[in-house]
C-alpha cells in the first residue's frame, strides 16, 4: 500500500513521501481531535490511496493540457473549492501550446465545456479507485470515503457537489492534511496554518480547520524530525494484514493495472510481460523461486512510468532529447521504490534493469547484462516484444512475425540474450514444435467478438468516431456498442472499462 502511494506522488509530480507525510498528518489530527478508532484507521488509508484513481484520467488530461504531472503538481496548493483560482491555471495550461491567435477561441471552447469534462474525468477517477480498492479488499468505510476524493466542505467539488457532514470525516481530514502538507512544504508551515484559517468553512470542515490552526505548528515539527516511511509503517492499523503467495500477486496485479492505465498504448502490458516472461522462464527450466521473482518483477517493472507524463508517453512523433531522458528515468524510479520494502526489494535486480542490454547500450545504469543475469535478460526480451505487438501513439502494431525477426536483429547485435531470446519467442508461439499459446474459447463477460473489438480499442483511448472508422461502421452503431459494452461490464467511463479489459485479459 505504501508503494502505491509513492506511484500517486510520482503521478502528482510530488517529491516521494509526500503521500506518506499527509498520512501521518491525518492520524495526527485523528488523534488530537478524539476521533474514534474506526475513524483513525479509516483516515489513514483513505490519506494513502486517495488518488488509486489517478491514472485512469491521466490520459485525457495530457490531451487537453499537455504535462498532466505539471498541471497537478501546480493545482495541489490551490483552493480547489474556490473555481475561479483553479480556473486561471486551467486556462493556462490549456493554451500554453496553442499560437495567440487561437488562445481565445480556446479559453471559450474551456469555459463552455470544462464543467462537463471535470464532471466525467472525475467521475472516472473515482469509478477506477474503487474498482481497484475492491480488488485490495480495503474495508468499505475506505471505499465509500475515496467516492468523495474531488468533493469539497461548501459543495464546489466533483462530480456529485457534496457538501458539509455528508462528505465523510476521514476524507474531510484527509482533504486538509493533504493540501496543508503540500503548502506546508512548497512554501511553509506558516502558510499552510494561514491557508487552514482562510479556507475554514469553505474547503475544509471549520471545526478540523481550527484545530489545524491551533496544532499544526507542532506537526510540521513532528514532520521534520520523522522518517516518514517508517512511521507510517509503524501506524498501521492492527492487526497488520501480510501479503503473501497468492494474496501478494494479486496485489502487484491491482500495482500492475494502476501502471499500465496511465496510457491507454500501454494496457496490459505488464501483464504480458509477467505472463509471457514466466512462460518462457519454464521453458529455460528455472527454479520455481526463480519464476516467481520474475513474474513478480514483470508485474512491477513500469512502476516508474508513473512520473512520466502522458505528453511524452503518447506523443504522436519522436521524443526529444530532453523528452527521452525523462523517460530513461523510469527504471531507476521503480528502483527506488521497490527498494523501500525488503519484500519487493529482491525484485530489483529484475525489475530494474529491463531496459539494460547486454551491448550496455541500455538505460538507467547502461551496465551490460550478464549471461548469469538470465531472468533479467528474459524480462528485457519480452519487454520489447510485447511493445513491439502492440500499438503505439507514434507507430502501428508490429506483426508478430517482424516482432520475431526484430528481436532476432537485436540478438546478433548483441543487444539481447539468445537463450532468453529463443525462449521468449517460443512462448509467443514462434516454435509451434515446442508451446503452443492457448486460445480463448469463448468470450468474458458474455461480450460478442465485435463487443470485444469495440472494447479494445476504447481501452486503448480511440474515440467513437476513430473506433467507427477502424471497424468500418457508423459512429452512432459504434456509440451504441460502446454503451453496450459498458452496460455488460458493468463500468460507466472508459477508463473503468480499460481496466476490466486488463483484469480479464482481454487486451493480451
Amino acid at each position: 500500500m505504501a508503494t502505491l502511494a509513492l506511484a500517486q506522488d510520482n503521478a502528482f509530480g510530488q517529491p516521494l513521501e509526500s503521500q506518506l507525510r499527509s498520512c501521518l498528518l491525518a492520524v495526527w489530527l485523528c488523534e488530537e481531535s478524539g476521533c474514534g478508532q474506526d475513524v483513525r484507521d479509516t483516515a489513514y488509508w483513505v490519506a494513502l490511496l486517495r488518488y488509486l484513481g489517478c491514472t485512469g484520467h491521466a490520459h485525457e488530461v495530457a490531451t487537453v493540457f499537455g504535462d498532466e504531472i505539471a498541471i497537478r503538481a501546480q493545482t495541489l496548493v490551490h483552493d480547489a473549492a474556490n473555481p475561479a483560482e483553479v480556473m486561471r491555471d486551467v486556462i493556462a495550461f490549456a493554451t500554453a501550446a496553442h499560437p495567440p491567435e487561437e488562445r481565445e477561441q480556446v479559453i471559450h471552447a474551456l469555459q463552455a465545456g470544462v464543467h462537463d469534462w471535470v464532471v466525467l474525468n472525475f467521475s472516472s477517477g473515482c469509478e477506477v479507485g474503487d474498482m481497484l480498492a475492491t480488488r485490495l479488499e480495503v474495508g468499505s468505510d475506505v471505499r465509500d470515503s475515496l467516492r468523495f476524493t474531488f468533493e469539497r466542505w461548501n459543495g464546489h467539488g466533483f462530480p456529485n457537489g457534496a457538501q458539509g457532514d455528508t462528505i465523510p470525516l476521514p476524507m474531510r481530514i484527509v482533504h486538509l492534511t493533504h493540501d496543508m502538507e503540500a503548502i506546508g512544504r512548497l512554501f511553509s508551515p506558516a502558510k499552510a496554518i494561514e491557508a487552514a484559517r482562510e479556507r475554514r468553512d469553505r474547503t475544509y470542515d471549520p471545526a478540523l480547520a481550527d484545530l489545524f490552526v491551533a496544532r499544526g505548528s507542532r506537526w510540521f515539527e513532528r514532520l521534520a524530525n520523522v522518517e516518514p516511511w517508517d512511521a507510517v509503517l509503524e501506524l498501521e492499523p492492527r492487526p497488520h494484514r501480510l501479503l503473501r503467495d497468492e494474496s501478494l500477486d494479486a496485489a502487484l496485479a491491482v500495482a500492475a493495472d494502476f501502471i499500465d492505465l496511465k496510457s491507454p498504448f500501454m494496457a496490459g502490458h505488464s501483464r504480458q510481460c509477467a505472463m509471457l516472461g514466466t512462460a518462457a522462464g519454464r521453458l529455460l527450466g528455472l527454479p520455481d523461486a526463480e519464476l516467481v521473482a520474475l513474474h513478480r518483477a514483470a508485474l512491477l517493472h513500469d512502476f516508474g512510468t508513473t512520473a512520466v507524463p502522458n505528453s511524452i508517453r503518447d506523443k504522436r512523433g519522436p521524443l526529444t532529447r530532453t523528452e527521452f531522458d525523462r523517460v530513461e528515468l523510469h527504471p531507476l524510479l521503480t528502483e527506488q521504490m521497490l527498494r523501500r520494502s525488503p519484500a519487493l526489494a529482491v525484485l530489483n535486480p529484475i525489475a530494474a534493469s529491463h531496459h539494460e542490454k547486454g551491448d550496455g547500450s541500455g538505460y538507467h545504469r547502461r551496465v551490460r547484462v550478464e549471461a548469469s543475469q538470465l531472468a533479467a535478460s528474459i524480462l528485457a526480451a519480452t519487454d520489447i516484444y510485447s511493445g513491439l505487438v502492440a500499438e503505439r501513439a507514434d507507430r502501428p502494431a508490429f506483426g508478430a512475425a517482424d516482432a520475431a525477426n526484430e528481436l532476432r536483429r537485436l540478438v546478433t547485435l548483441g543487444v539481447l540474450d539468445a537463450r532468453a531470446t529463443t525462449a521468449v519467442l517460443a512462448a509467443a508461439g514462434h516454435d509451434e514444435a515446442r508451446v503452443r499459446p492457448a486460445r480463448r474459447t469463448g468470450q468474458p463477460g458474455g461480450l460478442s467478438a465485435r463487443e470485444v473489438e469495440v472494447l479494445t480499442l476504447a481501452a486503448k483511448g480511440f474515440t467513437t468516431r476513430q473506433i467507427a472508422e477502424r471497424l468500418a461502421i457508423s459512429p452512432k452503431t459504434a456509440d451504441h456498442h460502446i454503451q453496450h459494452v459498458y452496460t455488460k461490464i458493468g463500468v460507466s467511463t472508459r477508463a473503468a472499462a480499460a481496466l476490466w479489459a486488463m483484469q480479464h485479459s482481454v487486451l493480451s
